[in-house]
């Protein structure tokens, strides 16, 4: 493979912006039929990137590719957003319709994040488009990221949209955990998808699998997704799907990780209007550790545009159609989860379409001394809760075996308007008031 170091093409490791010289050796190479460009070690700041085919960016041990936080050194280009496609600024790294191409080394990509979070916080109005992604691909096939730290990024860290035959491995994300939407490994719409030994910190979910919105014309599913040992921290989520699954999600496997201090462990989330259907799910063997929430179900997420009309909050059963989503075949097991405080689970479908064919085996839960108060989903009408079982509700074919659940207030389970709930060699350990299994409220 041939070799073109930035530094042979006028990038200088000394403050002044290199984004020229890099992009003439990513170029050159492309001409050539490809090749590895190579950040050698320093500090180099650049401007958006566009990668191309055939295109390996390396960043060699001690080096640094620091991205500015000047929207002018962004070009325009129209990709996704939150699921909906519309004129953006070009991700910091950034590749459209390309084939084979990866980003590794053990260097550091900083998105230099902090300004670019001040104005969405504060000066929104002086934002002329959504912020820059750390890395997005859109279009593409055959991509590798592996080995680099990527820290500070803008808003999302890692965003493969309509891209197949994905690998990451082996990164390390870091940003703040106040910083405003800085997802750390977003898959949207990608087919074959393998997210492996990664540490995740971040200022929101850690990872999310996606599908757009109903606002995305071209409706395309996320599936054949796994995620296999990896550790996540902080963020709002650990692993979440939704709430944009509009083009279905399907056939994820998610093995052999730890959560610890993340708002919620594994959360599923969408509302009516989206449509789309979250299907074939697999979760074992995960350790969580100090989660409001380990388990959410919710299909009356309120929380971004049109989500407090009463088409999402209302209880009340509505005609089944194209934009009624489906959760459906989702399965837990051999998960621990530590000083949990608000809700061993909430599991709730709509009332015309009830979440179905979900089972819990070998679960063990317990419940926080000080438990802190908190929502475990974002849904009209629940209140803030602690040291509570789990909350089951417009639920059918629901399997709880073999789980416990330590420390908790009121019945280990509530159910309500619910059917086929099976409860078999499950027990409450240590309750704090008089101890209560099961509690069922309109169930047939």
């Amino acid at each position: 493979m041939s070799t073109y170091n930035i530094t042979e093409f006028g990038a200088y490791n000394d403050g002044s912006l290199c984004t020229q010289s890099i992009q003439k050796a990513i170029d050159e190479a492309h001409k050539n039929g490809g090749g590895k460009v190579v950040i050698p070690s320093g500090e180099f700041l650049s401007g958006a990137l566009f990668l191309k085919d055939n295109i390996e960016l390396h960043l060699s041990a001690g080096a640094t590719l620091k991205f500015s936080d000047q929207q002018k050194d962004y070009p325009v280009v129209v990709s996704r957003w939150e699921g909906v496609v519309r004129e953006v600024y070009a991700s910091c790294i950034y590749a459209e319709d390309a084939n084979n191409i990866s980003i590794t080394g053990f260097g550091t990509i900083n998105g230099n994040g902090k300004n670019w979070w001040h104005i969405f916080q504060n000066d929104r109005e002086n934002l002329a488009y959504p912020r820059p992604k750390l890395i997005s691909f859109d279009g593409c096939e055959h991509i590798t990221i592996r080995d680099v730290s990527l820290i500070n990024s803008p808003s999302w860290t890692v965003n493969p949209i309509r891209c197949h035959n994905v690998s990451i491995d082996n990164l390390s994300i870091i940003n703040p955990a106040d910083s405003p939407n800085t997802d750390g490994i977003d898959p949207e719409s990608c087919k074959n998808v393998r997210i492996s030994n990664c540490h995740i910190d971040v200022g929101d979910d850690c990872i999310a699998i996606k599908a757009g919105t109903e606002d995305t014309a071209e409706r395309v599913s996320c599936e054949n997704i796994t995620i296999t040992n990896c550790t996540m921290v902080h963020g709002h989520g650990a692993v979440v799907f939704g709430s944009e699954m509009s083009g279905d999600i399907r056939n994820v496997t998610i093995s052999n990780c730890t959560f610890q201090d993340t708002d919620r462990g594994i959360r599923l989330k969408s509302r009516r209007g989206r449509g789309g259907i979250v299907e074939d799910i697999r979760i074992d063997n995960i350790v969580m550790e100090r989660v409001m929430c380990p388990f959410i179900l919710n299909l009356y997420y309120f929380c971004g545009p049109k989500g407090k009309d009463k088409y999402v909050w209302d209880k009340n059963p509505y005609p089944i159609t194209k934009e009624t989503p489906s959760f459906r075949r989702i399965h837990f097991s051999n998960i621990t989860a530590r000083n949990v405080h608000a809700s061993a689970g909430f599991i709730y479908g709509l009332a015309e379409q009830y979440v179905s064919e979900i089972t819990f085996n070998n679960i063990d839960i317990s419940m926080a001394e000080n438990a802190i108060p908190g929502k475990p989903a974002m849904m009209a009408g629940i209140e803030d809760m602690n040291n509570r079982g789990f909350y089951v509700g417009f639920a059918k074919d629901i399997l709880f075996n073999r789980v416990t659940i330590e420390n908790h207030e009121g019945p280990g389970f509530h159910v309500e308007y619910s059917e086929d709930v099976e409860i078999t060699h499950c027990k409450s350990k240590n309750t704090k008031a008089e101890e209560v299994l099961l509690k069922e409220v309109g169930v047939v």
